[in-house]
């Protein structure tokens, strides 16, 4: 079997993981693509492909070139502009034999808009920071108390991300982005849930993990935690809602309330840490595909694992790099 990573990027970690998971599953070769040759994932995968921008009219064209070329059975999306593109594309794929691991379009567009989800959850008896309507609390310091947290609407990672103190403050930023989500700071540990959801939506796996360490939005340093309430919720929530394959699910345990804050609806940076705690997610892709079905692993996995991120150092000659244009 043969898998294609896109947005390949940093992502060295994905690919080795994928390598390792196809090496207990009968083999086959990883592939990579991006749309600069000095990505690192290019260099760790079996193969690598430079592919136009997810913007471009020929982006998916060229894909479907590589897979029929490459008996591509699976694609692994890494980046969220490229979600809703395979999202409309899935017949086009899966009619040349290739799956791809992404949620249907409507799950794909309330992860990726943060006032949708918010609003998901409160329609679907789940809970989140408490969201103020500026327009109809009217503003004033007498209905928001604060700190508040403030973030765009659109957005990933830490970017326009701000925790706030004052009306002023907030009126400042908001005549900037008046589109801006505006919620409650909360105080509490924040927690990244790695779950795994097969084709038919049963979810497989669930695996919580502190954020112990943020940059940019992105765990560095994290710790498993085998909490009954964060896999029940995060599983609940990722059925009702119609996930696929991998995604990381983030929240707050605030007092005794799972308080969900945002979904990406693929891998994301510290995915590593519940793989290596047993929720061999790549592998458990690849089982699907080759027509196993899977028995759920709630709660399976290595409670108290540390994952301490570190960058690598990968040197090229610059005859390498050019091979690759």
């Amino acid at each position: 079997m043969n898998v294609l990573i896109t947005s390949a990027s940093r992502k060295v970690t994905l690919v080795r993981c994928f390598k390792e998971a196809l090496k207990k599953e009968g083999g086959g070769h990883v592939y990579a693509a991006d749309i600069s040759p000095l990505s690192a994932a290019l260099y760790a995968a079996d193969g690598h492909f430079l592919i136009p921008r997810d913007d471009d009219p020929n982006f998916i064209a060229t894909l479907i070139t590589i897979c029929e070329a490459n008996k591509v059975r699976l694609i692994v999306p890494t980046r969220d502009e490229e979600l809703p593109i395979f999202a409309e594309q899935l017949d086009r794929f899966r009619s040349i034999g290739t799956t791809v691991m992404v949620a249907p379009p409507q799950t794909i567009a309330i992860c990726q808009d943060k006032r949708l989800f918010v609003n998901y959850c409160q329609s679907h008896g789940f809970e989140s920071p408490h969201c103020y309507n500026i327009a109809a609390d009217g503003g004033g310091a007498d209905s928001i108390h604060y700190p508040v947290f403030l973030k765009p609407r659109f957005g990933k990672g830490s970017a326009k991300v701000a925790r706030l103190d004052s009306e002023d403050a907030l009126r400042f930023l908001l005549e900037a982005d008046p589109e801006a989500i505006v919620q409650e700071y909360i105080q509490a540990d924040e927690y990244t849930i790695d779950v795994f959801i097969d084709f038919t939506g049963q979810v497989i796996s669930a695996v919580p993990r502190r954020r112990i360490g943020v940059f940019g939005g992105e765990s560095f340093i994290g710790k498993t935690l085998n909490n009954p309430q964060l896999i029940a919720e995060a599983a609940r929530l990722s059925q009702q809602l119609g996930l696929v394959g991998h995604n990381t699910i983030q929240c707050f345990l605030d007092g005794a309330k799972v308080k969900f804050i945002e979904i990406n609806p693929r891998f994301g940076g510290g995915a590593s840490l519940s793989i290596a705690a047993g929720a061999d997610t790549p592998r458990f892709v690849i089982k699907l595909l080759n027509g196993e079905k899977l028995t759920p692993v709630l709660g399976q996995f290595k409670d108290g694992l540390h994952m301490l991120r570190y960058t690598e150092d990968m040197y090229l000659d610059a005859s390498q790099i050019r091979a690759i244009k």
